[in-house]
């Protein structure tokens, strides 16, 4: 398995053989307005530049993973740079019908029973915040990735910590986890997405997993730097098992290694 961090929460994710685009932000730098009724509203979206060309990303893409329909997940860019008859997986009959109606032609909607080429990929719950929030910012999924000879991959998506993600972890065991990480909150409502208490207790829940923090300081609502997310994984003395990576940054599993590299940006 070899995982690339794009930026924000776009994946490239090699697994057996086949490789998966997850949540494709492709725009260039300052593409899009600030989301609205959030901090750093002087800065446009994407905050960064992606770490390579938009060709170089989608040039061995088997198939691509839209874990739901907001901007920083599937924009533009990616609905004009991909082909029309790419593989597409989307978390439901509502989602795949705003994608067709961008142009896809080969839409497929996920189960906890889908296949691709051999691969199971099984759609996860999630929740993007908590409470009333919960009204504005809709459905999400994740999805857990297995094979019988590859380690088992937890994408969480966009959600917070709450049971049912406990409940996928124990029921999929997954050795490695991908959680998206930066607290990213509009001015009221709370976390978004996983601050870093949440990914505390998903350490504890799977304390034995290689855990990977994205969708940080890529948008304007994000609340937690690398930096201070770092520091913390220190404090509870996770640093061998959560891993905080830059753009561009590659993690390769291999039997019970793990080693990692960074793309040489453009």
């Amino acid at each position: 398995m070899k995982i690339t961090h794009i930026r924000n929460a776009t994946l490239l994710v090699e697994y057996e053989g086949k490789t998966f685009l997850i949540d494709p932000m492709l725009a260039e730098k300052g593409t899009y307005p600030p989301f609205s009724n959030s901090i750093r509203q002087d800065q446009n979206n994407p905050l960064v530049n992606l770490p390579i060309s938009v060709e170089e990303i989608i040039a061995d893409v088997d198939a691509v993973i839209v874990t739901h329909l907001h901007l920083d997940h599937f924009d533009d860019a990616a609905k004009q740079a991909l082909p029309n008859d790419i593989k597409m997986f989307v978390q439901n009959e509502e989602d795949a019908a705003v994608v067709k109606e961008a142009g896809s032609k080969n839409v497929e909607v996920l189960t906890q029973n889908t296949v691709f080429e051999g691969v199971e990929l099984i759609k996860t719950k999630g929740e993007h915040g908590r409470g009333e929030i919960l009204k504005r910012t809709g459905l999400v999924c994740g999805v857990v990735f297995k094979h019988k000879s590859e380690k088992t991959l937890y994408v969480a998506g966009d959600t917070v910590w709450y049971s049912a993600v406990e409940e996928e972890i124990n029921t999929h065991q997954p050795d490695v986890i991908v959680v998206n990480g930066g607290d990213n909150q509009f001015l009221e409502g709370g976390s978004l997405v996983m601050g870093k208490e949440d990914i505390y207790e998903v350490y504890k829940a799977a304390p034995k997993a290689t855990i990977i923090s994205v969708h940080m300081e890529a948008v304007n609502h994000w609340t937690l730097s690398r930096e201070e997310l770092k520091g913390f994984i220190k404090e509870k003395d996770m640093t061998s098992h959560v891993f905080v990576p830059d753009d561009g940054e590659v993690y390769i599993f291999k039997q019970k290694r793990l080693r990692h590299n960074k793309i040489i940006p453009m």
